[in-house]
């Protein structure tokens, strides 16, 4: 079992990053399942595990909601195939490549990567660790 239960990344265009994450990660199986607005979480199940929003939260005060501070999140992979068809669903719906599909012995023998920044410069991975 993982140790985060849900991250949240604030978005400047909430339609816009919706758009871009359902494409994204539909490769993943990963589907929109809860939605208030302007704000949308993403799971393989019925429990949103990632979720976007247009800010400020409810943890955050105005000041803190001015500026976006790009983020790096990783979403798991069970194949290889995964990683890279999601690679090109980022790409297809308007992220920047940051990172082609590869192994990144760096991290460990099997590490099977790739990286793509989302419209508003979060650095997305999809990693299989085969």
């Amino acid at each position: 079992m993982g140790i985060i239960d849900h991250i949240t990344l604030m978005v400047s265009d909430y339609q816009r990053s919706r758009t871009f994450y359902e494409k994204t990660l539909a490769p993943l199986d990963i589907k929109p399942v809860r939605d208030f607005g302007e704000a949308c979480g993403f799971g393989r199940g019925p429990k949103p595990d990632f979720w976007i929003g247009k800010g400020p939260t409810s943890f955050q005060t105005s000041d803190q909601a001015r500026n976006i501070t790009p983020t790096h999140v990783a979403f798991v992979a069970r194949s290889r195939a995964e990683v890279e068809a999601f690679h090109r669903a980022a790409i297809e719906a308007g992220g920047k490549d940051f990172g082609a599909p590869g192994v990144r012995a760096h991290y460990h023998p099997n590490y099977y990567g790739a990286f793509v920044l989302d419209p508003d410069g979060h650095d997305i991975e999809a990693v299989f660790h085969g």
